[in-house]
């Protein structure tokens, strides 16, 4: 599944207009269009939902030609997807500047791992940011060594430690920005182009950001992940990962997981279509919300670090600042000298924030976190840092109201300074 379907023609001026694509139209408004060129674009708003293991050839000729084609917008047998998961790919593609075409995987990890199969072969070295998301370090660790890939951690903030990680072996670039848990901003411009000198694919998992705050692609990245479970599905009920890319790497992922035999329900790509189109206006509004919990998080003497790229003064805001054009509702932030117990405290006495993980749902989530566990280059608790603020809580904002997010938040800091 991947490439917006070159074939699927409506009958009507509408249909047309939607397959031929103004590229002068703004994210927010290819949010509405986007994977609406089908037949059914004049009849209905919604791409219908395809349920079909087996499509059905007219005759023996027909078979037979099926075989010579793999793309979008042809039918062929239902793992290859069918007009529900196509419009989703095609939607995905038109927000990403510079794709050639989307992948769409079972879940965000099998996004991540998907992409690096396709890269990377026996033998080969992967460089992997030290703060990405844990389940990729676990990949680099697991699957991808005992397939006989070599992985080298490396900080993102030191470009002179990650230049000499490279070697003659080096094949690909495991990204991420902001840092998981942590949310570092490195220059991925930089760490790209280092990338590309070095004969190098550099891998961005975009999640945080998504293409609306972040244009992967644009900024030198070869592939962008981003796991549509968070914000593009937006109401914590579906697993979904994809991964877009220019027409070489596009068609190397795409072969890849039709050979790893992934596939997403037609009933989770309509729900993905579904939440796409308010994703721009839920990150506005998550992303408000949030930046006012960081500034009152900020004032308070029992926080030490506020962990939030949007903020001013936060460590790489003028990175953010240059580099993205929006933010969403994550972050984290770190207590004041205080223990594990008095963070479980804080946590357990919340009642508006669930507990889990995840994040990008409508609901507001807290989850305390342990970097040291998942850190091989960079430093916990940071340099400059007291040697007892270490403990710290991730927030996912979701869509309350921010007074009410305060206040919920007060009742947990009242908690932790009463144990």
């Amino acid at each position: 599944m991947g490439r917006r379907p070159r074939n699927a023609e409506g009958k009507g001026g509408r249909a047309l207009i939607m397959a031929g694509k103004d590229d002068k139209l703004s994210p927010a408004t290819r949010l509405v269009t986007g994977g609406r060129s089908g037949d059914f674009a004049d009849h209905v708003v919604n791409p219908p939902v395809w349920r079909a293991s087996t499509h059905l050839y007219a005759d023996c000729a027909a078979l037979r030609e099926g075989v010579k084609t793999n793309e979008d917008g042809r039918f062929f047998y239902g793992r290859r997807g069918a007009p529900t998961q196509w419009a989703l790919c095609e939607a995905l593609t038109e927000l990403e500047p510079g794709a050639y075409g989307t992948v769409l995987y079972p879940s965000g990890v099998a996004a991540i791992v998907g992409s690096l199969m396709a890269v990377l072969k026996a033998g080969d070295v992967l460089l992997v940011t030290d703060n990405a998301y844990d389940p990729t370090r676990s990949a680099a660790m697991g699957i991808l060594k005992r397939f006989g890939v070599e992985h080298r951690f490396f900080d993102p903030l030191d470009h002179a430690a990650y230049e000499a990680a490279f070697c003659e072996r080096t094949k690909a670039i495991m990204l991420e920005v902001p840092g998981s848990l942590t949310f570092e901003v490195c220059d991925i411009p930089a760490l790209a182009r280092i990338a590309r000198d070095k004969g190098a694919t550099s891998i961005l998992d975009n999640t945080w950001a998504t293409a609306l705050g972040f244009a992967g692609l644009s900024h030198g990245c070869d592939i962008v992940v981003t796991a549509l479970t968070k914000h593009v599905g937006g109401h914590s009920d579906l697993m979904m990962g994809a991964a877009s890319a220019g027409e070489r790497w596009y068609r190397r992922m795409r072969q890849t997981s039709q050979q790893l035999g992934h596939v997403v329900s037609p009933d989770d790509a309509a729900l993905a279509l579904r939440g796409l189109r308010t994703m721009g206006i839920r990150l506005e509004r998550e992303s408000a919300t949030a930046l006012a919990l960081a500034q009152w998080l900020e004032a308070r003497e029992d926080v030490a670090h506020v962990l939030c790229p949007m903020l001013p003064g936060a460590p790489g805001h003028e990175t953010w600042r240059r580099d993205f054009t929006g933010g969403c509702g994550l972050f984290s932030f770190v207590l004041k000298g205080r223990d594990d117990a008095a963070r479980c405290r804080l946590v357990d006495a919340l009642q508006l924030f669930g507990i889990g993980y995840s994040w990008g749902g409508f609901e507001s989530l807290a989850l305390p976190f342990h970097v040291e566990p998942i850190r091989s280059r960079m430093a916990w608790p940071k340099p400059g840092w007291g040697v007892e603020d270490r403990y710290a809580i991730r927030l996912s904002i979701g869509l309350e109201d921010p007074q009410d997010l305060i206040a919920d938040l007060e009742r947990g800091f009242a908690a932790m300074n009463e144990g």
